[in-house]
């Protein structure tokens, strides 16, 4: 029964997810498996019960990773589906250690406070120790109450709120007296907490190009520069559809495709839309470090047609742009020779008195370092993005999800440029605005506005996943003692 309730949870949590998306379900979906693990008194066999619901949960919410491995990775559907496995045994790990932990917690009149801890405090290792994707607070994106905690706590605030639920409710299947639910008494007060900010129409307009390039095209001189004649067409028809609209802002997606940024004539053509549009430039392109090995990195060109600055992406990710241990049999997707090398350091770029951060795709998993553009003075936030590995899987709503949040942290407009979609416009509130149509070849002008404040979150970073760890390791440390001494 512990195991079929441990499989419960995990169906529950991918169901709260896109590509189902039954959101609703967030608020419970631990409670069975929270369930089994306070019901199982051998820690073994409670790391089992964990153990089992991450393994069908990775399985379920990231299984795109196999088709991306075995198409664009080139190593086949068998090995696929050997490399995803692996992936998932080793992901599992985190669920299993929250089980270990949380049947202990479970015994104590803190329970719901103590599994919440306990829950974001591993939540939070997910990225440090590999590979991080959805929180469970992401699933929350569009509940008003519950995400006026974003600005202050980030993500994990409402992954806190989610975990108290399904405690509470687990208690109450275990007919655990019930002053202990109490903990839930504060949640009403969130209502207290400012709203997230009104629409507003933005101030400043910009133009988001989605070239949908193919990622299994072969390139050659002809067909780069065929490319980016398209784009620039693509990209001036939307600078001048509307006359009375002059964009300060052209964005261009990470793509599949050998742009560089040491390439004369990739930058000549850089050059010649800034100045002809008289607008600043950035797109997705390759640079080299003095030794040669490759960046994945922003460019941007101002209005005089000169490089203004560039950004080199710090969080690559794993099979696309390096192969992590123990996965050395599996191919890389990007055809560049070598491991992409990561940058070192977060950069803001100038964009006349104006300043921009443009966070690279996968690197919009991580709140805390996204926040770090917002806490040093970038008033607009970019996503570029080549989601067209993704095949047509529910990864790009996935990785949507994720993107929203990170506007709602910092109360920032973010333009978000991709390959083949999902290319839009989010506010301050994480609302999407709206988006250019999937898979099609397309460019528009949107709305965005700069803004200079910063949200208690950008400027204290993640204070709250820190004080859950060490209510967590605190009240583990309490619940053994007692055992001990009885």
């Amino acid at each position: 029964m512990n195991y079929l309730l441990a499989a419960l949870s995990a169906l529950l949590l991918v169901l709260a997810f896109p590509r189902f998306d039954f959101v609703w379900l967030a608020p419970v979906a631990l409670a069975p498996m929270l369930l089994a693990a306070a019901r199982e008194p051998r820690p073994l066999r409670r790391f089992a019960v964990g153990y089992l619901c991450g393994v069908i949960y990775w399985f379920g919410v990231c299984y795109w990773i196999q088709f991306t491995l075995a198409v664009y990775g080139g190593i086949g559907a068998a090995v696929g589906w050997a490399a995803f496995l692996l992936f998932c045994l080793l992901k599992a790990l985190h669920m299993g250690v929250f089980a270990f932990a949380a049947g202990i917690l479970m015994r104590s009149s803190w329970a719901i406070p103590g599994v919440s801890a306990l829950w974001v405090a591993i939540e939070v290792t997910h990225g440090s120790l590999g590979f991080a994707w959805l929180a469970l607070g992401n699933a929350g994106i569009d509940m008003g109450i519950p995400m006026r905690l974003a600005p202050f706590t980030s993500v994990y605030g409402l992954s806190f709120v989610f975990a108290m639920m399904s405690a509470a409710l687990a208690l109450a299947v275990l007919r655990r007296p019930r002053w202990q639910l109490a903990w839930l008494l504060p949640l009403p007060l969130l209502i207290l907490l400012p709203r997230l900010p009104d629409f507003q129409p933005g101030k400043q307009t910009a133009v988001l190009a989605q070239p949908n390039i193919s990622d299994t095209v072969e390139w050659t001189p002809q067909s780069l520069e065929k490319m980016e004649r398209r784009l620039l067409y693509l990209s001036m028809t939307a600078v001048f559809q509307d006359q009375n609209q002059a964009p300060q802002l052209l964005v261009w997606p990470e793509v599949p495709a050998p742009l560089y940024a040491d390439d004369p004539g990739f930058l000549q053509v850089a050059g010649d839309l800034a100045h002809t549009t008289r607008a600043y430039f950035l797109g997705g392109v390759v640079a080299h470090r003095s030794d040669g090995t490759p960046l994945n990195s922003a460019l941007l060109v101002a209005p005089s047609g000169k490089v203004a600055g560039r950004y080199d992406k710090v969080h690559l990710v794993p099979f696309g742009e390096f192969v992590p241990w123990p996965f050395g049999f599996v191919n890389k997707i990007s055809t560049e020779i070598g491991d992409y090398k990561p940058g070192d350091k977060v950069v803001v770029l100038a964009v006349a008195e104006h300043h921009i951060g443009a966070f690279i795709c996968y690197e919009s998993v991580f709140p805390n370092f996204v926040r770090q553009f917002a806490a040093n003075g970038a008033e607009l936030l970019v996503n570029i993005s080549n989601d067209s590995w993704f095949g047509k899987s529910a990864a790009r709503l996935q990785h949507l999800k994720i993107v929203r949040m990170r506007a709602a942290e910092n109360r920032r407009w973010i333009l978000r440029s991709t390959n083949d979609g999902i290319t839009g416009t989010i506010d301050p509130a994480g609302r999407l605005l709206g988006t250019l149509p999937n898979y099609v070849e397309s460019a528009s002008q949107t709305g965005y506005s700069y803004v200079k404040e910063t949200t208690f979150y950008t400027r204290h970073g993640d204070w709250f996943p820190l004080a859950c760890a060490a209510i967590s390791i605190s009240l583990l440390a309490w619940m053994l003692w007692k055992t001990k001494q009885a």
